[in-house]
């Protein structure tokens, strides 16, 4: 059976650049396709370099690791160690959700024309079922993530918690938010985001009208009484956010948080809060967000 390199090679971007996609969709990352172009390339590159045996190392595990993260960096290119984690593992899941579909069809469609060589199948019938393969794969995807949501109801993902700032006690609703993933860089304290009316009781106003201008180094407008007091509490939190990459709070370390669920109570006493100056819903559901942390 003949293979022509330049097959295998349109192949394997086709499916590399349907698979990143797939992982940038479920990621909701920021898809530029010229990356996802570039990442696919290096992988369909890999696949011909492990076809032809060019290298003794190409199977080696430590070289597939290395190129997975190479891959995923190129496409997306996280910002922290564990966005690039969870980039990997969401690459990797999504790969074996698209292989498992190819797989299936191959024990379907039963080709005669078939060649398995150092990992990669190739044949006269890979470019259909690649397009037949991409649309299980996405359908198993979309099925298997409503269930997800389905299971997951906006009740779920609220929890009350108390917050003692300076003596007082505050309550509210929060919500369990799993992109927060926000530490006080110094200390790596967790966070909780509030807003900042929620804490008028515990913080002058002064403090918490002029956030802004605090980010920006203004003090005029605070007392020194106030300022003296505050300046040693008073900490930043930097935080990536769509639309803001490089955003900064304002934080305060709490007396401590009890977190309140159905089942227990939990108090946590190393926790920070990151003051937001505006609101994080219209309606007023919740007035914090907690991480999973």
């Amino acid at each position: 059976m003949t293979i022509y390199i330049d097959v295998v090679l349109i192949e394997n971007l086709i499916m590399n650049f349907i698979i990143l996609l797939a992982t940038g969709i479920i990621l909701k990352e920021e898809i530029k396709v010229i990356r996802i172009i570039i990442a696919s390339l290096l992988g369909a590159v890999y696949s011909i370099v492990s076809y032809m045996s060019i290298l003794e190392i190409y199977s080696s595990m430590i070289l597939k690791i290395i190129l997975s993260v190479l891959i995923v960096y190129i496409a997306f290119n996280p910002q922290t160690m564990k966005r690039m984690w969870k980039d990997i593992l969401i690459f990797y899941l999504t790969s074996f959700v698209f292989g498992g579909a190819a797989f299936a069809l191959i024990y379907i469609v039963k080709p005669q024309e078939i060649l398995m060589k150092n990992g990669l199948f190739l044949g006269t019938y890979p470019l259909k079922t690649i397009i037949l393969g991409s649309i299980l794969a996405f359908i198993v995807l979309i099925l298997a993530f409503k269930v997800v949501k389905s299971k997951i109801t906006k009740k779920d993902m609220l929890c009350e918690i108390e917050i003692q700032l300076n003596g007082q006690k505050i309550q509210t609703s929060a919500m369990i938010d799993t992109g927060n993933l926000l530490k006080e860089p110094i200390s790596n304290t967790p966070v909780i985001v509030v807003e900042h009316t929620l804490l008028y009781d515990c913080i002058p106003k002064e403090i918490l009208n002029n956030l802004e201008g605090l980010l920006g180094g203004e003090f005029n407008n605070i007392p020194e009484k106030i300022r003296e007091e505050y300046s040693s509490k008073l900490k930043l939190i930097p935080f990536s956010s769509l639309g803001k990459q490089n955003g900064m709070l304002i934080g305060i370390k709490a007396d401590f948080v009890i977190i309140k669920d159905k089942e227990k109570e939990e108090k946590r006493e190393n926790i920070i809060l990151g003051i937001y100056n505006k609101s994080l819903t219209k309606r007023g559901e919740y007035r914090a967000l907690i991480g999973i942390e």
